[in-house]
């Protein structure tokens, strides 16, 4: 790694030319508008846009997975979010914590790289672990899941994808919408009772068209299956107590037959009503912590997402598809205040009465053209060229003192690439391969440590590095309805910079050469195969990835993560079965993912140890029976995480699993539909898989949620 302030500026040059190309020259990054020729409950046939091609998800060495409108919504009516309806459907996605914060989280193991549209909403320079929560689901049309490490939407996806694509226009002219009423409603009638309220219009008018909307939502306590009210973690962040509103807005404008122009806007808010305070449970005997009337000290956690797209779409540019998309996304997580340690500052106030509470700030500008086609000639190869550009800024500051945590760190990057789909024997074979090159800098100013860190002075520095990151795989179709891959694909991120800054009690740390700041490499190889014939679909796939210097959370005394860097090896195996039955509407489905993960403790190089439930999520098994017929429609879905021998982790705690259940229905009325959705439908007692194995303080031991109802009426029109 070296300083090459030079070569930054270069970088932040190409970058500002790069959005000005982008706004001007091509094409919508999210091409939601041409989703409508594929049907969504075809998986294969679906482009899926976060694989950055126009290709089908069949042509591609993939897992890849589509959660469409009708499925999401279900899901959404059960549990109320995204990250939930991910979890609940992904068998390699780990249980939720249920909370504001999704720290821990995890698919295969690793972290994914949320996005809307394809722009990202995590905050990898200091992560928040807020992304699960940028924008309301009631704007998202469907969510695309890819598995496994890849570099396709550059920093971030170690564990995956999970791209959520935003309504798309409106397909006829005139004037059209959708509204949704909700209620929902715990153990209590009282305080647990929550609602939402939201609504999109549209209007589309020859070339243009527009689409606005908003959505309220209340949510009030959240309760367990014994009838406590679930702790509330003010420090973190909570879902429950809480009230969020959200806005939306599409404009687009036809310039041709094949050309397209899109602004997309969106700005989400979620902020802690801040009515209870926290009663300690018991880690020792499994007490769960509750909740009772209060006022918690301090502003409540708050998080706000700004996002604003630009994209223009040619179909047929010289015979082929060019991409172009500026973007600009702005977050801020405020975090609730405690009087800990590292707060503490003599100088300031006496030790251990000082109260802080911080709040993370980013700021991300980006730009992505891409151009694919068949190569003249050679109409069998499909080639894609493009380049991406980011830099992304983010501080930690202290909110009461007005001191600074983790100092302004930016982020920039300038990535070109190029991808190559080949078919061979009329399409029963294909290759499939490219290349992305990442160049990277980090910039570091001059900064001083809390007094909890010696109050340490920093010398900044500009840390560089460039990857070249490949991938390959090849499918087979040997006969109609099955399909065989295999595949090797690398994806990078960096660690959690901030905090690791914050933590320097070390003088004379030189930011250019320290090891801790390096990029966290990932690979990801997997074999997999699937079946569709007559009735039935299957999938099963074996995977196995390793970064040399990964990113190890371990849990200090205060009860918040600190990062170790060493090296990481999972594997695993996921089962999928789908069968319609005789029953006419009646469909039964069942999925199964076995994860096994290794660290490196000794730094010998070879892995040593099991990771723990901070670092890896449990097996598991779901089950599945949906049933449609005329006006009627119901699901009913169990999750069954499956319980886990820890004493070879590094934190030697058991999990002892869980098995929930959950329902939903739905009714066709004469005007609209009316739902009614339920989590935990058995009322199971349990501790939140996060809170199980992780070692939290006696304040952070929670329960899951109970049997919760959601009553909902929707209408478009």
């Amino acid at each position: 790694m070296q300083t090459s302030s030079t070569s930054a500026r270069r970088r932040v040059s190409a970058l500002a030319g790069l959005s000005l190309i982008a706004l001007t020259v091509a094409t919508a990054g999210d091409t939601a508008w041409a989703e409508d020729q594929a049907s969504p409950a075809d998986v294969d046939q679906v482009v899926v846009t976060a694989a950055r091609t126009i290709l089908p998800a069949s042509a591609l060495p993939l897992t890849v997975d589509v959660i469409d409108s009708q499925s999401l919504s279900q899901q959404v009516a059960i549990s109320g979010s995204v990250i939930d309806a991910v979890s609940s459907l992904s068998p390699s996605f780990s249980p939720t914590r249920q909370k504001l914060s999704g720290a821990g989280e995890s698919l295969r193991g690793r972290s994914p790289l949320f996005a809307i549209n394809g722009i990202p909403q995590s905050t990898p320079i200091r992560d928040g672990s807020r992304d699960g929560y940028t924008i309301d689901p009631f704007f998202i049309d469907r969510v695309e899941l890819i598995y496994g490490s890849n570099a396709l939407q550059g920093i971030g996806a170690t564990g995956g994808v999970v791209n959520q694509v935003t309504v798309g226009p409106p397909k006829q002219d005139g004037v059209s919408g959708r509204t949704l009423v909700q209620a929902t409603v715990g153990h209590d009638l009282g305080d647990s009772v929550g609602g939402k309220l939201a609504g999109l219009v549209g209007w589309r008018g020859g070339a243009f068209d527009a689409t606005v909307g908003a959505a309220y939502e209340a949510r009030g306590a959240f309760y367990d299956g014994d009838g406590h009210r679930v702790g509330i973690d003010t420090t973190q962040g909570d879902v429950q107590d809480s009230k969020a509103l959200s806005f939306f807005g599409r404009f687009g404008w036809q310039l041709g037959e094949t050309t397209r122009v899109d602004l997309v806007a969106n700005r989400f808010e979620l902020k802690g009503d801040g009515d209870y305070v926290v009663v300690n449970g018991a880690r020792a005997t499994r007490l769960p912590a509750t909740s009772v009337r209060g006022a918690p000290q301090g502003k409540p956690a708050a998080n706000r997402v700004e996002t604003l797209s630009a994209s223009l779409t040619n179909t047929d540019l010289a015979g082929g598809n060019l991409i172009a998309q500026a973007f600009f996304n702005r977050t801020r997580d405020t975090f609730g205040g405690d009087m800990s340690a590292t707060f503490q500052d003599v100088s300031i106030a006496p030790k251990g009465t000082l109260f802080d509470q911080s709040s993370n700030r980013s700021r991300k500008l980006g730009a992505r053209i891409s151009y694919e086609r068949a190569v003249p000639g050679f109409e069998d190869l499909t080639a894609t060229l493009g380049l991406d550009g980011m830099t992304d800024r983010t501080a930690q500051l202290l909110v009461q003192t007005n001191r600074v945590w983790v100092p302004p760190t930016t982020f920039e990057s300038l990535a070109p690439f190029a991808q190559g789909n080949l078919k061979l024997l009329d399409g029963k074979v294909r290759l499939n391969g490219g290349v992305r090159f990442e160049n990277v800098t980090l910039k570091v100013n001059d900064f001083t440590t809390l007094a909890s860190s010696n109050s340490t002075k920093v010398a900044g520095g500009s840390p560089e590095f460039k990857a070249t990151l490949v991938n390959g795989g090849v499918v087979v179709e040997p006969v109609g309805g099955v399909r065989l891959y295999a595949s090797y694909a690398e994806g990078y991120t960096v660690p959690d910079v901030g905090r690791i800054l914050r933590a320097i009690k070390t003088v004379g740390v030189d930011i250019d050469s320290y090891l801790d700041i390096s990029p966290i490499v990932s690979n990801n190889r997997e074999l997999g195969a699937e079946l569709k014939r007559g009735p039935f679909e299957a999938s099963a796939t074996y995977f196995w990835s390793a970064s040399k210097l990964g990113q190890f959370l371990v849990t200090n005394p205060g009860g918040t993560f600190d990062v170790l860097r060493q090296r990481v090896e999972i594997e695993g195996l996921e089962l999928n079965l789908k069968a319609r039955t005789p029953v006419e509407g009646l469909v039964l489905s069942t999925g199964y993912a076995r994860l096994r993960g290794k660290t490196d403790t000794n730094d010998d190089g070879k892995v040593d140890k099991n990771l723990d439930g901070a670092n890896i999520s449990p097996d598991r098994l779901n089950l599945a029976a949906d049933f449609q017929r005329g006006k009627f429609g119901a699901r009913l879905q169990a999750q069954s995480y499956l319980k886990r021998d820890m004493q070879g982790s590094t934190v030697k705690d058991d999990f002892s699993g869980y098995t929930v259940a959950d329902a939903f229905v739905r009714y066709e009325l004469p005007v609209g539909a009316l739902s009614l959705g339920v989590q935990n439908l058995l009322d199971k007692q349990y501790l939140s898989y996060n809170s199980d194995t992780t070692l939290p303080l006696d304040s952070k031991v929670f329960a899951g949620r109970g049997r919760t109802a959601t009553l909902g009426w929707d209408t478009r029109f």
